[in-house]
């Protein structure tokens, strides 16, 4: 069953508990990267959020809708210049369905792993497929599991130590799943938070966009598109949905 660990409390103070995914060295070219596969869109994107790219992107001339399960998330996208621009379905990324298709589909900073599922994530491949059109991309920037870094006999990881943040991951390598804990000193109190995510490897969102009908036709290590290597710690990739007049046609190739 769906479930959002991103309640009010978060929702409200997402900014300032991610701040640099605010930085427009962070946002500016992830919304290149998306704005010039859209073209003039229209896009869908899958875990909207508070609107951190959903926004910049409409105000690049690209229409946006959002699928996102916080209705918190969602008054916090509603409350920002140009967040009323951005149509809303309140659903699960997985299932939901607007009654549109779309130039483009796309799903960031590592959403995929809230849904702790297999069945979920593949689940999730089948709907963006469902709402492109035929020619149309689907884009997922995902980490890689940092499982080769784990000492050996340890399961657990420090992925980020400041003054006012302590993260760390604890992998299930099992039940092929991390939980993610976060220790928060703001305004001199300490607040914590946990969530649940599957971990998943390319190969297999590879797997997954193949059961949907979708081609590989890009993965880079940023949206800088710097080359994907051994040692890339995250990647951006891009399936495309086969033209209807073309099914056979060799896939859109991207420099």
């Amino acid at each position: 069953m769906a479930e959002t660990f991103f309640d009010e409390w978060i929702a409200q103070r997402y900014e300032t508990l991610w701040p640099e995914l605010f930085d427009p060295a962070v946002v500016d070219p992830a919304v290149d990267f998306l704005a010039e596969l859209a073209g003039t869109g229209p896009a869908l994107e899958l875990g909207v959020g508070t609107g951190r790219l959903a926004v910049p992107l409409t105000r690049r001339g690209v229409p946006v809708h959002g699928i996102e399960l916080s209705r918190a998330m969602v008054d916090q996208l509603r409350s920002h210049p140009g967040g009323g621009d951005v149509g809303i379905t309140v659903g699960d990324l997985a299932t939901a369905r607007v009654d549109a298709t779309f130039r483009l589909v796309y799903l960031v900073r590592n959403t995929i792993t809230n849904l702790t599922s297999q069945d979920e994530q593949v689940a999730a491949f089948g709907n963006a497929a469902r709402h492109l059109e035929p020619g149309g991309c689907f884009v997922v920037e995902n980490y890689i599991p940092a499982i080769r870094r784990l000492p050996p006999g340890e399961t657990v990881r420090v992925f980020t130590a400041t003054p006012t943040h302590l993260g760390f991951e604890e992998y299930d390598l099992t039940a092929q799943l991390a939980y993610s804990h976060h220790h928060w000193v703001l305004d001199g109190r300490l607040h914590t938070f946990s969530s649940p995510h599957r971990y998943v490897w390319p190969a297999e969102l590879d797997l997954m966009a193949r059961l949907a009908g979708l081609r590989l036709v890009g993965r880079w290590s940023d949206w800088h598109r710097t080359p994907f290597t051994g040692e890339s710690r995250a990647h951006v990739s891009v399936w495309q949905k086969p033209p209807h007049d073309h099914p056979d046609a060799e896939p859109r190739t991207f420099r």
